[in-house]
This record gives structure tokens, sequence and C-alpha cells, in this order.
């Protein structure tokens, strides 16, 4: 696969109505917002969607949610110790760091992409004599790198309070869990930023063939994502702007190009995507984006 030679920014915006983007779970469950009423998606939640949707495209995925596991492992020191090179490499000599880092990258587009702390403790001693020691601590550092989507304008949440028909347990009368609320966000639209850095995609041996498959992540990045939280339907990646730059550092700072990306309201009270334009201002000479979806 080729190496990166062009830097890439990145900009979409993702459409919510009535549906819960991002809950916080110290908070309820509520919508993640700020002290400022924008509501929140946070890079995390942002790239398990893009490993899912990876996934689903049949990549090989380090960092698998329990709901889309694809082997029989439970944990991630499970399926980084199942294959037997990596295991040696993690147990060998610090000259074996560099070989286990280009493995790994090897193995797994989202270490090759987001990169991966591998930190896991040791096992315990089996005996006096002998102890089955899996310890490892080394960390890869990717090229993706992913802000959090903000919403362009202060969200309304929306919250109701919810029932179920019937116990968890076997009770003589309806136990607490039968009641509940629900939490969504009216409406808004969220901006999303990122970037891919050649420099750091030579390390972990990214390629173009990598990008394209982040990029069509991004556009189809809530296919096969609907719960009771966002049936199908309710969040949609309206407009995806993708820049490549001609040269590995990149003809402008990211801030820029991030900035030249602009969501323009229609009316006074928008109430859906149809009401923003989305589009990119051509300040940068010289860099043209390319729109997906």
């Amino acid at each position: 696969m080729a190496v990166m030679e062009n830097k890439i920014d990145f900009v979409g915006f993702i459409s919510v109505e009535r549906a819960n983007p991002n809950g916080d779970p110290l908070n309820g469950n509520r919508p993640r917002d700020t002290i400022e009423g924008l509501g929140e998606i946070s890079d995390v939640c942002i790239k398990r969607k893009i490993r899912n949707r990876l996934q689903d495209m049949g990549e090989s995925i380090f960092v698998q949610s329990d709901d889309k596991r694809t082997d029989n492992y439970f944990s991630l020191k499970d399926r980084l110790i199942a294959d037997q090179e990596l295991k040696n490499l993690s147990q060998g000599s610090k000259n074996d760091e560099e070989k286990f880092k280009e493995k790994a990258c090897q193995k797994w587009i989202d270490v090759r992409a987001f990169g991966q702390l591998f930190a896991f403790s040791k096992s315990k001693k089996k005996n006096n004599d002998n102890q089955d020691d899996n310890s490892v601590s080394i960390g890869v550092r990717g090229p993706v790198s992913l802000h959090p989507a903000f919403s362009i304008e202060p969200i309304e949440i929306e919250s109701i309070q919810i029932t179920k028909s019937v116990n968890s347990e076997t009770s003589d009368s309806r136990s607490s869990d039968t009641m509940g609320m629900k939490h969504r966000v009216k409406f808004g639209v969220y901006k999303l930023k990122g970037s891919i850095n050649c420099q750091l995609a030579e390390k972990t041996g990214f390629s173009d063939e990598d990008a394209e498959k982040i990029k069509n992540a991004l556009a189809t990045l809530f296919e096969n994502d609907s719960s009771a939280a966002r049936p199908d339907g309710s969040m949609c990646v309206e407009k995806l702007f993708w820049f490549r730059h001609n040269c590995k550092s990149g003809q402008y700072a990211t801030a820029k190009v991030h900035r030249s990306v602009k969501a323009e309201t229609l009316c006074d009270n928008p109430r859906s995507a149809g009401d923003y334009r989305f589009f990119y201002d051509g300040s940068l000479p010289g860099i043209t984006p390319e729109e997906v979806v």
C-alpha cells in the first residue's frame, strides 16, 4: 500500500432529530452539552462508530465493542496474546518494541489509524518458580486525530418518563426499575473536525487506501447504528468536506482549513438540516475540498 504523501483535513456536519447522539453516564445519560448549551459528541464516541463501520466493511479491529465482537476474546489482552508472534514480542527485549508496533499496525486498521496504548498488568504467579508474565506497556501514536463534535447552535433537550410493562425479577408489586427517563435532542446540527498526519502515517504504515476507508466510514457513520436512543434516520452525516493538501505538511494550518468550512442558517428558527447551507468559503487559494454525501 502506498505511503501517504498528502496531508488530509476534513470537516463534517451531522444532523440530529429527536435522538440522543452521545449520552453522559454521569448525568443520567442525558445528551452531552456544554455550559453554553451547545451539544457535544465526544471524539471517543465518534471513533467507536468509525471502528464499527470499518468492522462492517470487513476490516480487522483491535478495540471491538461487546455487541459487535467478531471473535471469542472478551478483553483486549486476550485478543493481543492470541497472536503468538505479538505475545512473544511483547515479552521480549526493548529492541522488540518496534517490531511489536509494526506487527500490531499491520494486523489492525484502528491501531494504525488512531494509535493504541498496549498496557496490561502482569499475570499472577503460577508457583514460586514459574510466572506466566504477559505484561506489556507499549504506545503507538496514530495519524488520524478527531475533535469532539459540537452543535452549531444551543440544543433543546427533551426528557420523557418511560415505564416497562413487566418487572425484571419476580415480585408481588411493581419494582422501581419499571420506571425510567429517556432524553433526546429535539434538533441540532453538529460540526465534526479532524486531520490525518503524514509523518505519523509513515510510522504506522497508514496508507492512502486506509484514508479512503476512513472517509467512507465517516460518510456512512450511522449505518447499522440504530438503537432506542438513536432510531434509524434520526442521525445523518449531511455533508463531508475532504481536503487533500499538495504536500505532507499541508498548504495551510489545519485550524484555517477547519474555519473555512461554514454552516449558514437559511431561516430564523432552523428545525431541519434543509434549513442550513453547508459550504467551503474559498478563502484558501490552491486547495479545493471533495464534497462527500
